[in-house]
């Protein structure tokens, strides 16, 4: 059986969502991102994370694009763990001025760039933060760039605010970026656990915790217990007597 790819709605009829309506509204968006499994690996984060939608750019506004995006394959939807095929996603051939658009209605664009920062003319004056600083109060279209060259320079001076992930450590020459889907995974979840109802640090126990499950006592947690072996308690009244 052959299947065709899905094909992304104009983000035109992803609904006007107003920046007064929810202060914590995200938006994922991609800018020609080639990679299938990178792809899908990115969607399955902004599912699970509860990102509200993704755009994804089909061509510039030159209506070409020297790198095409990568099609909504089933390669893709394998990536996703199925992901791909519950969520909601549209497209534009003008990312630059569907940034534009957006950040004249209110939206904060926030791009991002390796921990070196950009090296693109003209992008000096854009202000960079690490993600783990961003605080999000306002409805945010967070903009991922291409696997091999990031953000275009079209794209790059459409962004409001630049986020890069920090590393831990002093890194040699070409390690300083991470896979764009790791670092889609580790951006969204700094920005989503802002969320309100986002469980809290004190509370994250009682939703991985059954509140049935007795809580492991000083003596540490119970083992199951095997049919043919006996008890501690057996096992004891055996030795003694």
């Amino acid at each position: 059986m052959e299947v065709s790819p899905l094909r992304p709605r104009p983000w035109t009829e992803a609904g006007e969502a107003r920046p007064g309506d929810d202060p914590q509204q995200l938006w994922l968006v991609l800018e020609r991102l080639q990679d299938p499994r990178n792809l899908g690996a990115v969607l399955r984060s902004a599912h699970f994370l509860g990102v509200d939608q993704v755009i994804t750019s089909r061509r510039n506004r030159h209506g070409h694009s020297l790198f095409p995006a990568c099609p909504l394959t089933p390669v893709v939807s394998k990536a996703s763990a199925g992901a791909m095929e519950v969520m909601d996603i549209f497209f534009t051939d003008d990312l630059g001025g569907f940034l534009q658009a957006k950040a004249r209605q209110g939206w904060l664009v926030a791009g991002t760039v390796g921990c070196s920062g950009p090296e693109i003319s003209g992008s000096s004056e854009i202000p960079i933060t690490s993600c783990l600083e961003f605080l999000w109060d306002q409805p945010t279209l967070l903009v991922l760039g291409n696997e091999g060259s990031g953000l275009s320079p079209e794209v790059q001076a459409s962004c409001q605010l630049l986020l890069t992930i920090l590393p831990g450590r002093q890194l040699p020459p070409g390690l300083e970026s991470l896979n764009v889907s790791v670092a889609a995974g580790i951006l969204l979840h700094s920005i989503c656990s802002q969320r309100k109802g986002f469980p809290e640090d004190g509370k994250r126990g009682q939703h991985l915790r059954d509140p049935q499950e007795p809580s492991a006592t000083a003596e540490g947690p119970r083992l199951p217990q095997h049919p043919g072996l006996p008890s501690g308690s057996e096992r004891e009244r055996q030795d003694g007597g």
